[in-house]
């Protein structure tokens, strides 16, 4: 399925303020990279973000400041095996698709004996 492609996307918009499930892109356009990351991580939810290109300096810059839990570089949506898959802030509890979720079912004791 195609995604629905949102263009001219202002950061007070309701499309930007909340987490949207879809196939949909939201488009921003910036021209002060403070100001961008003010509005991104000035949301209450941080599942994912995808951050599009060619310079590698900014890309990891950029996904460094994103407060999102899954980030992806010229791509979107893809997920790889037993990599935490998970959010800030208000979006999700803990991590799934890895080791760790398997951990969530669990209950740690530790017994120690002196004989």
């Amino acid at each position: 399925m195609e995604p629905t492609v949102f263009g001219e996307v202002k950061p007070g918009m309701r499309l930007a303020q909340e987490e949207v499930f879809g196939p949909i892109l939201s488009v921003f356009r910036w021209s002060d990279e403070d100001q961008l990351f003010d509005a991104v991580n000035g949301v209450d939810y941080g599942l994912t973000c995808s951050i599009w290109t060619c310079d590698l300096k900014t890309a990891h810059r950029a996904a460094a400041r994103a407060q999102a839990g899954y980030v992806w570089i010229n791509n979107a949506s893809q997920h790889f095996f037993a990599a935490p898959f998970g959010g800030y802030k208000q979006s999700g509890i803990g991590r799934e698709e890895c080791f760790e979720e398997l951990l969530e079912f669990t209950q740690i004791k530790n017994i120690n004996v002196t004989l």
